[in-house]
């Protein structure tokens, strides 16, 4: 019996490891898609969920990352599919709160959040996860071709909104 409850604190001890390195992803990435903080924090809990519930084996922290990024993206496709989160949207990106400190970083990721989704994501992997076209493709399961081209057109997005807001 003793030995049973050394493992179990053990896994719960590997999980808590893999919560605490992948929790700033998780939410970046959720608020990314989610563009407001208490569904980008149920996003992270289901996501947590899903690790206890399947306790995966992963070959690297590659593959783990890839896991947890793909686990996360899924997630919050889900929640966005959710007939009531599409009714409260408008009230909720109302009160999206930016957990940054800095006020040109702000403004800079209140651009990135307001592109469209599919833009969003690809900006969002490209610059803040350090992913390279070829694997945002594989993560998001797109061909690389198109992963190029949203990122293209998201930065002439941010360009002109950005040189927009300044002028006007």
């Amino acid at each position: 019996m003793e030995h049973l409850e050394s493992q179990e604190l053990c896994e719960e001890d590997g999980l808590s490891d893999l919560v605490q390195r992948y929790a700033d992803l998780v939410l970046r990435l959720a608020l990314t898609y989610l563009r407001n903080m208490p569904d980008a924090q149920d996003a992270c809990q289901n996501v947590y969920i899903k690790l206890f519930k399947q306790r995966k084996e992963f070959h690297d922290t590659e593959h783990e990352r890839a896991w947890i990024i793909r686990v996360t993206i899924n997630t919050c496709k889900d929640m966005m599919r959710n007939r009531w989160r599409r009714r409260l949207s408008a009230i909720d990106e109302a009160v999206l709160i930016l957990p940054i400190e800095d006020n040109e970083s702000r403004e800079v990721v209140s651009y990135v959040l307001a592109l469209p989704k599919k833009y969003r994501v690809v900006i969002h992997l490209y610059y803040y996860e350090n992913y390279k076209t070829s694997e945002i493709a594989e993560l998001l399961d797109r061909k690389e071709s198109t992963v190029r081209s949203q990122l293209k057109r998201a930065k002439e997005l941010l360009r002109a909104r950005m040189l927009g807001g300044m002028d006007g």
